[in-house]
């Protein structure tokens, strides 16, 4: 059993709402790193060196991604197809979240496509985290 996550990564464009996340995610202590990135594109680079590669460092693998959906450039969108072409195993070791304003019939409808990827409303929440946590790492306590 694991006290907290190893790596969470935020990729979201406002500034505001990253800051929040941020802060919210540090005062519950859930992981023991977090990364934030203003770009999808910047993110997926940096964790999975594009669509085709993984990290040679497993500490570099997130468990966990929340990603906005409507961001400029690479869209949240275009985040999830790129992470669904990674390799199976690549895939099983990082959960994704969605976390977006979003409650729009078509949205849910398209994240839906993508297995394994959770769908969130937000703000995120202590509460929003705590369900997730529980949903999909089992020995993550904090």
């Amino acid at each position: 059993m694991t006290d907290a996550l190893n790596h969470i990564v935020l990729i979201e464009d406002n500034e505001t709402t990253s800051f929040l996340n941020n802060r919210l995610l540090s005062r519950l202590g859930v992981a023991r790193q977090v990364s934030s990135f203003a770009k999808a594109e910047e993110a997926l680079d940096f964790l999975w060196g594009g669509a085709q590669a993984s990290p040679a460092d497993a500490q570099a693998v997130p468990d966990l991604v929340f990603v906005d959906l409507k961001m400029p450039g690479m869209s949240g969108f275009d985040f999830l197809e790129r992470y669904s072409q990674l390799p199976a195993d690549t895939q099983e070791r990082t959960v994704v979240a969605v976390l977006t304003t979003s409650m729009h019939g078509a949205d849910t409808a398209r994240v839906a496509q993508y297995p394994n990827v959770e769908y969130l409303t937000k703000p995120l929440t202590e509460e929003k985290m705590q369900r997730l946590l529980a949903k999909r790492f089992s020995g993550v306590s904090w």
